[in-house]
């Protein structure tokens, strides 16, 4: 039995220790957000965030995670009250298909709470990690920068970018509360 800290919940896995992550998220705990992509790390589909670090949880054995924690796109935000990173993504149209976002998602999170003021170039080199197959590309690098934005101009720290609040759906019309 392995435990790790996952969204914030210490978890017990009985997958084999050489089981990659991925897989234990899918198949034994039912968070589906991350996906399978290539199996290879190349794509960033599965991307998870493991001790502050966006990582592919393709190639990450589960054997490596005791004790540490993970979060996956499921411990950021809901539907009903998206974090920061998954509102920039909704205010840009980020998404397409909606296949690579959750680890476009993930990517971008810890960029910024590692950067909360990432140059141009450090969003383009940290994003270009992850693919997109239907050409997005430019919107994901805009919601980005919507979202490092905010942070500057509503001076937010690290962990005003990791909590669920939705100021502005508001004055969509939308409802933040769950």
């Amino acid at each position: 039995m392995i435990r790790l800290h996952l969204n914030g919940q210490d978890r017990d896995i009985g997958s084999d220790p050489d089981t990659p992550l991925l897989y234990v998220l899918r198949d034994e705990l039912g968070l589906n957000g991350s996906k399978f992509g290539c199996g290879l790390g190349q794509c960033g589909a599965c991307t998870v965030i493991v001790d502050g670090k966006a990582v592919f949880s393709c190639l990450m054995p589960v054997a490596l995670l005791a004790g540490r924690r993970v979060r996956t796109i499921e411990g950021l935000g809901s539907p009903a009250s998206p974090n920061a990173v998954q509102r920039a993504f909704i205010a840009e149209q980020a998404a397409q298909c909606g296949y690579c976002i959750a680890g476009m998602v993930m990517r971008a999170q810890a960029l910024l709470e590692h950067n909360p003021h990432p140059s141009e170039r450090e969003i383009r080199e940290t994003m270009a990690v992850n693919l997109c197959r239907c050409g997005t590309h430019m919107r994901i690098l805009a919601a980005v920068r919507q979202a490092a934005a905010g942070q500057r101009s509503a001076g937010l720290d690290q962990a005003a970018l990791a909590q669920p609040t939705v100021p502005g759906l508001a004055a969509a019309g939308v409802s933040g509360k769950p």
